[in-house]
């Protein structure tokens, strides 16, 4: 097979399928006495097994495993393909726990709800100040300051957003993540958007969840034809 052989089925370019032999995600091409690439089905399996991990599992990934499996390094791969997967099930935890939270808030704010200080937050959530600080540190809150005493001011999304946060807080989720989550609220324009939102990420996870399973699929065939040669 040539390079365009492989490029074809792909829509690639035949530089592109260079490239990806040059860099270790296919194996070494026979050269004719002229020079020119010779691929065979082995390539042609490398290359579906590569551009597959490249849908389930980012670039990085699929560049990784590819390498580990051409330096006889298979333990290696796997490893790199069981912590993307360890990586979805964290994901999926992550929606469904968002989903509880957020199924738990209360609607979304009056238009005049009044505020709170530091103290009446810190004591509606039964947590201490320090708390609520640290969680305005990590970018969970934005409350805006009294133009009189500086003191911290607390408006009804801010209650929102530290409800939120607490709730996932004793799932044990780490604060990073909560400021994404809460940021997403915050985008989308309240709880109701939110839903919207969380749907579309649903649908992102089950998609990758089946490129997985294809790559998978494709990388099997590769190593079952690399056993065979």
């Amino acid at each position: 097979m040539r390079p365009a052989d492989l490029a074809r089925e792909h829509g690639l370019s035949t530089q592109a399928v260079r490239n990806y032999e040059a860099d270790g995600f296919l194996p070494p091409a026979d050269r004719t006495p002229s020079g020119y690439r010779l691929y065979t089905a082995a390539h042609a399996a490398a290359l579906r097994a590569y551009l597959a991990l490249i849908r389930g599992y980012g670039h990085p990934t699929a560049g990784r495993v590819m390498l580990a499996v051409h330096e006889d390094h298979l333990d290696d791969a796997l490893l790199v393909i069981d912590r993307g997967h360890g990586q979805l099930l964290r994901d999926r935890e992550t929606l469904d726990s968002v989903r509880r939270a957020v199924g738990d808030l209360p609607g979304e704010p009056a238009p005049d709800p009044g505020t709170r200080t530091i103290g009446e937050l810190a004591h509606r959530l039964r947590v201490t100040p320090a708390t609520l600080r640290n969680w305005e540190d990590a970018g969970i809150l934005t409350p805006s300051r009294d133009a009189a005493t500086g003191y911290r001011v607390y408006r009804a999304e801010d209650v929102r957003d530290a409800e939120l946060a607490h709730l996932l807080r004793r799932g044990g989720h780490p604060l990073e993540q909560i400021t994404a989550v809460v940021e997403q609220i915050r985008t989308a324009g309240g709880t109701e958007e939110l839903s919207r939102a969380l749907a579309d990420w649903q649908a992102r996870i089950t998609a990758r969840g089946v490129a997985m399973l294809d790559a998978a699929a494709r990388l099997g065939d590769y190593l079952a034809l690399r056993r065979r040669t």
